[in-house]
């Protein structure tokens, strides 16, 4: 009989991170995938990119809208526990599979350990900044196994008292897409989205929750620097984060200037051709941090968002002060630099599924204990 396995999906990006593991197990006769889908890919605001992931045909995508407006992030946890626990209570699953530091995988990892499913934590034992990190923590605390991209994150995990046998290190998943040979062309990727820039930068910058007080003059410096640079930008919209509507005030002013292109979300694929191809990426997403070295292409990692997210000497950090960031922008206009695999090297899903498919695997104690290093 197959296993039933449930990703479950929040966002663009760890969609991007889940894809080629989602994929490789569709594949393969000995499991029946599921998807959960909900989170910012139910918003229209956010481009609908649960559009993305119907577009792969996959047999079993579940869609539930788990947030609106008015919601804060304690309110969103609840609703999608809750609808996430009903889908669980009718499908019954084996293992659910959950990435990264969102509140829907929170939500998800609650769920399973708290109805004796094996829950799988893609990319855990990292460090980023404000709440993300508590949130990532957590979720490895409420999983049962931990699939990592180096060894510093199982170093961590094992510092947290996670079983060692638990703790697989296998890249982060993402470079086997970035590091395939099925990426869309630039011209083709300009073409679709209409960009008429030959030369561009990226620019994604998230609200930070821990710093919401401080966050409206934050960004305020943030964009003014982009237009004294003078440079063409390819903006994306901020999460849903707390604090994400005071950072779409100056988004939308971009709209109106044609040193700008602004997107609600762009598709994966299309996300990395642009990366590859740019001056630099600029603001505080783990893009800069992860995808951007593999490509050689400069990141100027703004505020604390992101803080000891990667050991990297090549990223450029610097605070919210405008001379900081424009002094940011010309360092990276003036970096040389060669590609670099710090998270893996592109074979992340045939690991995962090696894993998966082994009989010790699914004899994983559900009853979990505490491995002091002691």
């Amino acid at each position: 009989m197959k296993k039933k396995i449930v990703f479950l999906t929040g966002t663009r990006a760890d969609f991007g991170k889940l894809k080629s593991l989602i994929e490789i197990l569709n594949k393969h006769g000995q499991f029946e995938v599921h998807i959960f889908a909900t989170g910012m890919h139910m918003d229209e605001k956010y481009g609908f990119t649960v559009k993305e992931i119907e577009q792969y045909n996959y047999p079993n995508i579940f869609k539930y809208i788990n947030h609106d407006s008015e919601s804060m992030m304690d309110m969103t946890l609840g609703r999608t526990i809750e609808g996430f626990a009903s889908y669980v209570h009718l499908i019954k699953p084996d293992l659910i599979v959950v990435h990264g530091d969102r509140i829907e995988a929170l939500a998800g990892a609650s769920v399973g350990a708290l109805n004796n499913i094996l829950v799988a934590h893609i990319e855990g034992g990292e460090l980023s900044g404000t709440v993300d990190e508590l949130i990532r923590h957590a979720v490895s605390k409420l999983s049962h196994t931990h699939f990592v991209a180096n060894e510093d994150a199982k170093k961590r995990l094992t510092q947290m008292g996670e079983i060692d046998e638990n703790i697989h290190i296998i890249g982060s998943p993402d470079m086997d897409v970035m590091l395939s040979e099925g990426l869309p062309t630039l011209a083709s990727v300009k073409l679709h989205y209409d960009i008429p820039f030959a030369d561009y930068a990226l620019s994604l910058f998230h609200p930070v929750t821990t710093e919401i007080d401080n966050l409206l003059q934050n960004a305020e410096n943030y964009f003014e620097t982009l237009e004294t640079s003078e440079l063409n930008y390819i903006i994306i919209y901020p999460n849903n984060d707390k604090g994400s509507e005071l950072i779409m005030h100056h988004v939308r002013k971009c709209q109106n200037s044609s040193k700008y292109k602004v997107f609600p979300s762009i598709r994966f694929e299309s996300f990395l051709t642009l990366i590859r191809n740019a001056q630099f990426i600029i603001g505080n997403s783990s893009a800069g941090i992860r995808e951007a070295p593999y490509y050689g292409v400069p990141t100027i990692n703004v505020g604390t968002r992101q803080n000891k997210r990667s050991k990297d000497p090549d990223l450029i950090h610097t605070g919210y002060e405008k001379e900081a960031i424009e002094a940011a922008i010309q360092k990276a206009l003036g970096q040389k630099l060669t590609a670099k695999q710090l998270f893996g090297s592109g074979k992340s899903d045939v690991q995962f599924a090696e894993i998966i498919a082994s009989e010790r695997f699914w004899k994983t104690q559900k009853q979990k204990t505490f491995a002091d290093i002691y």
